[in-house]
């Protein structure tokens, strides 16, 4: 039994007695403590694949910062690994393929993923739910199709993504070939967190923001929407797609309990667009620069605007690195004192 499901309840539209509170990317390198435990690992691939540092980064950001839930740590590109198509991380540049899928071929190749494919990202998340001897819960996590389509195709991260938008342009059916199978990878790898010890799933989709609507709806959302139908019936499901402010209404109609917003979307919009789903989010991770003052003045109108209910205080997107950590410490404990 959990001595703090607030996310949980809030995720299921159960009432709170307060705003729970996690953040992305909460796990990195605003801790020094992650970056301790970063430098036990030959580089962030290795990192990745040890479930004892996965644990021990994970666990770091409820016993520093006071978060109500951990999220696993690990990375969404595990999965187009896991398909036949590894990637490294290079320092201050991000991800890269080395071999990116140009064809029928490509896609003929790749191996739908299950669970043993993974079996390092399984054995963290038991490790880490043993670990947290249910103080909070646990959140698992994967990228959404469209989004490892997207580094999948171009090789790296893009501001336009113009490679893998030709793709869906130019080789239409082949990218829903492409699609369906990093979807079905996806279904079998977040079974196998949820049967691990994932409390509750979130799925990333990172680049929504460069397809247009049309292109979101056939190639994005179709197949979060499989994803949510699998996963749902074991645990709840909350769905981030950055900068799709034009979608909550359509993403509000699929099987997900939670919807993740960007700072750019206003909280009363969000709220009537959103039908009787959670929401979470939305702080501008820039906000956390500020003083204190400017902090607690932007958090109270943020809590304000959502209302204490159906509601999980987030930030609009990832921490970033340089951020004080202070400030992050300072931002919880607000959210966690705030009353209505």
């Amino acid at each position: 039994m959990l001595k703090n499901d607030l996310v949980l309840r809030a995720a299921r539209g159960e009432d709170t007695d307060r705003i729970p509170v996690w953040l992305m990317r909460q796990a990195g390198r605003i801790l020094p403590e992650y970056r301790a435990t970063r430098s036990r690992a030959k580089n962030f691939i290795e990192f990745v694949k040890s479930p004892d540092l996965a644990c021990e980064v994970t666990i770091q950001p409820v016993d520093i910062l006071g978060v109500d839930a951990a999220i696993i740590f690990s990375d969404i590109l595990v999965i187009p690994e896991a398909m036949g198509l590894p990637y490294q991380m290079i320092e201050a540049k991000g991800p890269w393929f080395e071999k990116t899928i140009q064809n029928k071929n490509d896609v003929d190749a790749l191996h739908i993923a299950d669970e043993n494919d993974l079996r390092y990202v399984m054995e963290a998340i038991a490790l880490t739910k043993k670990e947290l001897n249910d103080r909070v819960p646990l959140i698992g996590f994967a990228g959404a199709p469209w989004t490892l389509f997207a580094y999948m195709i171009e090789g790296s991260g893009s501001k336009t993504f113009s490679k893998a938008k030709q793709f869906l342009y130019t080789q239409p059916q082949l990218a829903h070939q492409l699609l369906e199978k990093i979807t079905q990878s996806t279904i079998n790898y977040l079974k196998g967190q949820v049967k691990s010890g994932a409390d509750i799933i979130q799925l990333f989709d990172s680049w929504a923001g460069v397809l247009a609507p049309h292109q979101f709806y056939e190639f994005s959302l179709k197949y979060i929407s499989k994803i949510c139908d699998a996963i749902q019936p074991l645990a709840p499901v909350t769905v981030f797609a950055k900068d799709a402010h034009y979608a909550i209404g359509e993403i509000a109609k699929i099987k997900c309990n939670t919807i993740g917003l960007d700072w750019t979307i206003d909280p009363a919009t969000a709220r009537a667009q959103a039908g009787n789903k959670t929401l979470q989010g939305n702080a501008d991770p820039c906000l956390l620069y500020s003083d204190e003052k400017t902090i607690a003045a932007e958090t109270k109108k943020m809590l304000s605007a959502f209302g204490s209910q159906r509601y999980i205080a987030n930030l609009g997107h990832g921490l970033y690195p340089d951020i004080d950590k202070e400030k992050v410490k300072f931002f919880v404990e607000f959210i966690k004192n705030y009353k209505p």
